[in-house]
């Protein structure tokens, strides 16, 4: 079956509301829940299907150990760490019954900052692997079973559930939601790893992951995409934190930005690979790369934070991704965003702009092709295109997000451009000359704008500098001209103290 065909049957089950399928893989006997309260322990562990894997750097030749629930022996043979932080990895559905890639790499980052740690890798692997609505039924159940490692853990050992970090990919988000509802005591973190959306998107706290699954729960949402009313990942925000890489939509670096084109060209599900995972590469760089720390910012949606408008770290408004986020509760789900680079290390340099634009008459190019170069004392930036959420007018002020790949240091001195090959001006001032004949004098300034100041505020480090034109009588631009702009005094409103992120 190619990726067409698989997104088209995918959705048309979805669309027939598939939640009384059963298959070959869904549980069979009494269900984990009809013995979950029973006094009869040994009966409860007799359900669990699910296979627990722990990977430990004690064990011989790395190689990982079944643990299983009930079996005490297990944890001795597995040198079972009854101290240290406890991780359980969950996969999410799978249309190749086979372990994704991404796992072992997840193990590996965790060994290498956690050595100590018990890494838990749950399989669930014969009920993943079936038609999507089964999965997702099966999914509670697997939940269950998770509950019931954790209570056996937590009787069986001096393990407290508070030291557990469950991360679960896609539809294991779900599973790791479910796990946490049913655990006998809180357990400390839950991070969903774009939680799948399709039978999710809407539905009651009871029904998905929540915030009250855990202490805290922090998800990463990379392709919460709607198209044909199916959202990969779900789109809402589920838990304490709820980051939303590049808008949450579409990665830099997977290619195609154009879903529905995708699907008729049958490269849907290498969007979908690409897209969709990179929630667990985010996650694994986040504990590789800690000396590149990526910062996201607390914005009410994509559109404000284009315009640079949500960079202040004031009242908790930003935090750290992934593995070393600030583990701040609130009532309120808060929405996060940030930059991404299309490769590890993905961090990005976010700085706000804000850009008074004077002109004596309306400019006909609304929408005009400005760039930025940053001069800084480590390095200088490259060419940056402004870009524009919104058209622009002028006499007002406009703020913009410029977002760099490089640490280029203090700011020094910013240069202005104006591309005129890409601007509609050339083919308004062609048209006109053609059609009444050349310019007058008196026209010249229909195109151009005058910016005396440039403000830049950035996000990593919290510092805001004024920047004024190094020629006070040259702050005219136009199509094809650049102006170059120098610190100046600094006019920030007081009140916005500088303060530089720990």
């Amino acid at each position: 079956m190619n990726s067409f065909t698989l997104c088209v049957s995918l959705l048309s089950v979805l669309s027939t509301g598939f939640a009384e399928q059963t298959s070959k893989g869904a549980p069979t006997g009494k269900a984990v829940q009809d013995v979950l309260h029973e006094d009869n322990p040994d009966q409860l562990y007799r359900t669990i299907q699910t296979k627990f894997n722990l990977h430990s750097s004690t064990n011989a030749g790395g190689k990982d150990c079944a643990i299983i629930a009930g079996v005490g022996d297990s944890l001795q043979k597995c040198n079972f760490n009854m101290t240290s932080t406890t991780f359980i990895i969950i996969h999410g559905w799978t249309t190749t019954g086979l372990m994704e890639s991404w796992i072992s790499g997840m193990v590996k980052a965790l060994q290498k900052q956690e050595a100590h740690a018990n890494i838990i890798v749950a399989n669930w692997l014969d009920r993943a692997h079936q038609l999507y609505p089964v999965a997702v039924n099966n999914s509670k159940e697997v939940g269950k079973e998770v509950a019931v490692l954790i209570d056996w853990l937590e009787r069986e050992t001096r393990f407290s559930p508070r030291k557990l970090h469950l991360i679960g990919y896609s539809l294991g988000a779900h599973v790791a939601g479910f796990a946490g509802k049913a655990a006998r005591n809180r357990i400390g973190r839950i991070t969903g790893l774009d939680p799948a959306g399709p039978m999710f998107e809407g539905e009651d706290p009871d029904r998905r992951l929540c915030p009250d699954d855990a202490d805290f729960v922090d998800v990463l949402h990379t392709f919460a995409y709607n198209t044909l009313g199916v959202s990969i990942g779900i789109e809402r925000p589920i838990g304490h934190i709820d980051v939303y890489p590049n808008g949450g939509s579409f990665q830099p670096g997977c290619g195609l930005h154009n879903v529905l084109n995708a699907i008729a060209s049958g490269n849907f599900g290498e969007v979908v690979y690409c897209q969709h995972e990179r929630s667990v590469h985010l996650f694994v760089d986040s504990i590789l790369n800690q000396d590149k720390q990526s910062w996201v910012y607390r914005c009410p949606d994509t559109k404000t934070f284009e315009k640079g408008m949500c960079l202040s770290c004031r009242k908790n408004r930003c935090n750290k991704l992934g593995y070393n986020v600030n583990k701040i509760r609130s009532k309120r789900s808060k929405r996060m965003y940030l930059k991404t680079r299309a490769d590890m290390p993905f961090k990005m340099f976010h700085y706000q702009l804000k850009l008074h634009l004077f002109s004596t008459k309306a400019i006909e190019d609304s929408n005009p092709k400005l760039n930025v170069n940053f001069y800084g004392t480590a390095l200088d930036s490259r060419v940056t295109s402004i870009e524009m959420p919104e058209q622009i007018s002028a006499n007002r002020t406009h703020s913009f997000l410029v977002y760099l790949e490089e640490e280029i240091g203090d700011l020094l001195r910013i240069k202005l451009s104006w591309d005129k090959s890409t601007s509609s001006w050339s083919f308004w001032t062609n048209f006109k000359n053609l059609w009444y004949g050349s310019a007058s004098d008196g026209d010249t300034d229909l195109n151009e704008l005058e910016i005396r100041k440039i403000r830049v505020k950035s996000g990593e480090t919290q510092k805001k500098y004024t920047f004024c034109a190094s020629n006070p009588s040259a702050t005219k631009i136009s199509p094809g001209s650049e102006l170059t702009y120098i610190k100046c005094l600094d006019d920030w409103p007081v009140k916005n103290k500088t303060r530089l992120l720990q």
